[in-house]
């Protein structure tokens, strides 16, 4: 499977953080560069000059003042005057002989600058000093002189102020309005953004579990990007692979209990028969001279007998099946243990017509002495039970090759077809010809050699021998020689 080089999901929410940050915070600040540009532009308009120019100011205040020595003379009200500076963005401050005797706004904006300043120029005049427009008018009343001063420009008028803070007010809603809106956009791309790539390797994942959901153990994932899913993807075929490999194994196992249950019922049913017929042969006076009678008793002694042997190699089997193995190892010379074997049971094999050669060459092993002649009785067994000649000749050779130990038993029976070859050490198997004939075994003896010898960590195959029968190939793992001289 190819990978293609693409974003990780770590990478995209990485990422994704970094942008749910920026986008709203660079918003904000261009939202908030337009809202101040805005209320700039609403200073540099005439906030705080409601009056278009300089020259404007003066008319206006000239009536102003007009308006404000009436008031002097009444002694009246000045509201109407005020309403008329607040519209106009002018504060005013009357003073006489050196006292304020009226002041409306600020009286930080009259300076002692403004005073100087306009006491310079004379009366009736208007300056404009700082980007201030500055009135000044002297007016005498009732033998008293009244200084009268209007200021306007660089600060805010009373109107102006609600003017400013609906400014601030719609300024502060349209900033809040363009975070909501950055983060709601940022939010739905950046979802787009991880969850795409978040959603395809789910639902190919979910397909995969439906696939193997549905019995298909075969079905891998097909995914082509290098990401956070690659090893989620490749745990998942593991699994399927796993899955199958133990679906197959139970299946194989089922298959295996059920030709041990054919193949037990096909062994036991066969003596039993025999025993059956000859003691219905007994009962019935068949065999009416004593030396049929014998013969009769010898043959269902035998059945008995085989019976006997099936009935401890299936314990056995299903003991090592189990895992219970009843040993005891030991350090060992093989070829001592084989010639002990062959010089016990030599007689007994001869007497059945094989003749037995060896060729052993010193080789020690860790085994247990018991389940080796377990291992050569039952090949040797075979021998017997398959030659196809009055004299059959069996060979066993014992020698070194690399770090194993290699023992070959051969003989000239028979043989077994290649194709077959690679089945014989399964349970219960026999070639056809072989089960045609319950009385040469049960088919558990070689399942049993393979067993043990593979848990002693050897390994065991067939082929044809040279002699044109039968070879069985054994290898175990030699003995350290260090340990072995400790012994």
């Amino acid at each position: 499977m190819k990978n293609k080089k693409d974003m990780t999901i770590r990478k995209r929410l990485f990422i994704s953080n970094i942008i749910m940050i920026v986008i709203p915070v660079i918003s904000t600040i261009l939202a908030g560069l337009i809202c101040a540009g805005l209320i700039w532009l609403f200073f540099v308009s005439g906030a705080g000059l409601k009056v278009s120019d300089s020259e404007d100011f003066n008319v206006v205040c000239q009536a102003m003042t007009e308006m404000a020595e009436r008031n002097i003379q009444s002694g009246g009200d000045y509201s109407v005057l005020e309403e008329m500076m607040d519209f106009n963005g002018i504060e005013a401050q009357i003073i006489s002989e050196g006292k304020v005797i009226y002041s409306y706004g600020d009286e930080d904006h009259f300076d002692d600058e403004v005073f100087t300043d306009a006491k310079n120029v004379g009366g009736d005049m208007m300056l404009r000093v700082d980007g201030r427009n500055i009135y000044h008018s002297v007016r005498k009343i009732d033998n008293s002189t009244y200084d009268i001063y209007f200021v306007s420009g660089n600060y805010l008028g009373k109107g102006d102020y609600g003017t400013l803070k609906v400014l601030l007010g719609l300024s502060a809603i349209v900033i809040a309005f363009v975070v909501f809106i950055s983060v709601i956009l940022t939010n739905r791309f950046l979802t787009s953004f991880v969850f795409e790539k978040i959603e395809e390797p789910l639902d190919i994942l979910g397909k995969g579990v439906g696939e193997i959901a549905e019995g298909n153990l075969d079905y891998q994932i097909s995914y082509d990007y290098e990401d956070e899913f690659t090893p989620v993807c490749n745990d998942f075929n593991d699994m399927a692979r796993h899955l199958k490999e133990s679906v197959d194994t139970i299946q194989s196992q089922e298959k295996s209990r059920k030709e041990l249950l054919a193949g037990i019922s096909h062994d036991i049913r066969s003596p039993l028969t025999s025993i059956q017929a000859y003691v219905e042969g007994l009962l019935d006076g068949v065999a009416s001279t004593e030396e049929m009678k014998k013969h009769y008793l010898e043959v269902i002694h035998d059945k008995t007998l085989d019976l006997d042997r099936l009935v401890s190699q299936l314990f056995l089997f299903s003991k090592m099946d189990m895992g219970e193995f009843p040993e005891t190892p030991e350090i060992i010379k093989l070829d001592e243990t084989i010639k002990d074997i062959l010089d016990n049971s030599l007689e007994n094999y001869q007497n059945q017509g094989l003749s037995i050669s060896e060729e052993l060459n010193p080789v020690p092993v860790n085994a247990d002495p018991v389940w080796i002649q377990r291992i050569v009785s039952n090949i040797l067994d075979n021998s017997v039970k398959y030659k196809n000649k009055d004299e059959g000749h069996a060979e066993i050779k014992l020698y070194k090759e690399d770090d194993k130990a290699i023992l070959t038993i051969s003989d000239d029976g028979p043989g077994v077809p290649e194709e077959n070859l690679p089945y014989i050490f399964d349970v219960f198997y026999r070639a056809d010809s072989a089960r045609k004939d319950p009385g040469k075994g049960s088919g558990l003896g070689l399942a049993i050699v393979s067993r043990t010898i593979e848990h002693m960590g050897g390994t065991v195959s067939a082929e044809k021998s040279d002699m044109g029968g039968l070879e069985v190939k054994m290898s175990f793992p030699l003995t350290d020689k260090k340990e072995t001289e400790n012994e």
